[in-house]
């Protein structure tokens, strides 16, 4: 019996459909690659994507051009992601700091779970408590002491109104009963330029920007915003040591394209950076700055991001944070 023509043209387009893909992703990529930072330039996060950019192009054959685009606790950076058009040519930087942004804004521009899809983490590590070097303060607890007795006059800065460290340091205030300067920068480059300059007084941010500072003498490191004792920097307590431990604050970096990527992209980009970050030289540079290399694929990605989202949901009803 043979076929119904329409059943024979079903079966041509879908050989075609097939073949196509199948030269696609032989060919994959053919042009260059843009990765969206949703920071400034020379933060964390840029420095990071910089670095494992310039090896996935290496790796792919194609540049890997970044862009910049902070702001708005990383839903700007993040929206042009999820509005991309997933042919594998756009990819973004999605962090911890930009989890906290679906429990605070009414009205996002996207969907975190829905409108991005999770390739790979790269990179972990943590958050230390940091405090310009000319303040007389030498431990959490003189910290605690300095803002009890001068209730509204220390100052600290962050990344943004919403970012994670804007949001543990308010829980820090309740927790110790007292109250500090929120002073907001657009990233983390120019809150630490502020604590430098002497702006403001205490900073949470991670080696990857502040351990040339804290190598010169410029800012002093209180404590670490991890479960255990860095290895790297041992002399640092962790905040839980110290009874403050609901203030932890991972550094993970991770890299998601829009939803509707073809799967064998993900797979593929996902598979390249799990051998760069396998490479010794790059556990080496990350080292300086207290980083490890992660290997985390799509799946367990997809886990970790749901697990923030609910975290700093919770601590935002529970403690009643608001942003301004």
């Amino acid at each position: 019996m043979r076929p119904a023509p329409a059943a024979l043209a079903g079966a041509l387009f879908l050989g075609i459909a097939t073949a196509a893909w199948e030269g696609h992703a032989r060919e994959y990529p053919e042009r260059p690659i843009k990765l969206i930072v949703p920071t400034t330039a020379g933060s964390g996060p840029d420095l990071v994507a910089r670095l494992v950019g310039e090896r996935l192009a290496v790796s792919l054959g194609q540049p890997i051009v970044v862009e910049n685009r902070p702001g708005a606790m990383g839903t700007i950076g993040l929206n042009a992601v999820a509005k991309a058009p997933p042919d594998g040519y756009t990819f973004g930087i999605l962090t911890t700091a930009f989890l906290a942004a679906p429990s605070l804004i009414a009205q996002m521009p996207y969907d975190t779970g829905r409108d991005l899809s999770p390739v790979a983490v790269v990179t972990s590590g943590f958050q230390n408590l940091n405090i310009r070097s000319s303040l007389p303060v030498y431990s959490v607890a003189e910290l605690v002491s300095e803002a009890r007795a001068k209730p509204g006059v220390l100052k600290y800065s962050s990344q943004g109104n919403g970012t994670p460290a804007h949001l543990l340091m308010k829980l820090f205030e309740q927790q110790m009963g007292a109250e500090l300067v929120h002073v907001p920068y657009n990233g983390g480059a120019p809150a630490t330029l502020a604590l430098l300059r002497g702006d403001v007084d205490v900073c949470i941010a991670g080696m990857v920007t502040m351990a040339p500072h804290i190598k010169s003498g410029a800012v002093r490191a209180l404590a670490t915003l991890a479960p255990r004792r860095s290895a790297s920097h041992p002399e640092l307590p962790t905040m839980a040591e110290l009874g403050y431990p609901e203030l932890q604050l991972s550094g993970w970096l991770g890299v998601v394209a829009p939803a509707g990527t073809p799967p064998e992209v993900i797979e593929r980009l996902s598979k390249e950076l799990a051998d760069i970050m396998a490479q010794p030289r790059m556990k080496g540079l990350l080292g300086q700055w207290d980083m490890e290399a992660a290997k985390i694929g799509p799946l367990e990605f997809t886990r970790l991001i749901h697990h923030e989202l609910q975290r700093w949901g919770q601590l935002v009803r529970e403690r009643r944070i608001t942003v301004h």
